[in-house]
């Protein structure tokens, strides 16, 4: 039996580390994406989840960013208590705050696609403040249409019941989590990594 001694083309130095930041990036959200405050007036709770997306989107790009939020999907759908109360495997990808689990790759990707203008990721932090801002509410918008489109769907609500009990009780916390997000990112401390 022969051995062939051709040599193995390595995995480029920028792909491992932007693997390995998506994976971080999933790996926290993994964290303290379950942290989360019941709302006496609504099915879904109030958790840092968006925040996270919303850092995706900036520091990943839409490629790594989407990756990231997929790494995070996958590791709830396995059995990984990653979700909103703790909560893991596919029981919440299809419950009632399903919608919302789903949008979180897309938004990213949209997020992305916005500060970075396409897949060469830029430094965020230069990026014109309203280009931010439009991307963050871009991708909010996108997280309330899917999720509570997906709960009037599901629980048969009429579609003002949906944004009264999905969507308008979030919007003073996703404002905040838009500001905690672009602080981040113009603190400095999480740069994207350049080709």
């Amino acid at each position: 039996m022969a051995t062939h001694g051709d040599s193995v083309d390595l995995v480029d130095g920028t792909v491992v580390r932007q693997f390995a930041r998506a994976a971080v990036l999933a790996a926290l959200l993994g964290a303290l994406g379950p942290i989360s405050i019941p709302l006496p007036f609504s099915l879904a709770p109030v958790t840092l989840q968006v925040l996270f997306v919303f850092l995706a989107g900036l520091v990943l790009g839409p490629v790594w960013g989407t990756a990231s939020m997929l790494l995070y999907l996958a590791a709830g759908a396995v059995g990984a208590p990653v979700f909103a109360g703790w909560e893991a495997g596919l029981g919440p990808l299809f419950g009632q705050t399903g919608g919302f689990l789903w949008s979180y790759p897309i938004a990213a990707a949209l997020i992305g696609a916005i500060v970075h203008r396409g897949t060469d990721l830029r430094d965020p932090a230069a990026v014109p403040l309203p280009v931010v801002v439009l991307a963050l509410a871009a991708a909010t918008v996108l997280i309330y249409a899917m999720g509570t489109a997906y709960a009037a769907w599901l629980l048969e609500l009429e579609a003002w019941e949906a944004i009264v009990g999905f969507a308008l009780p979030f919007v003073p916390g996703e404002l905040l989590k838009m500001a905690a997000a672009i602080a981040i990112v113009n603190g400095g401390r999480l740069e994207p990594i350049q080709a």
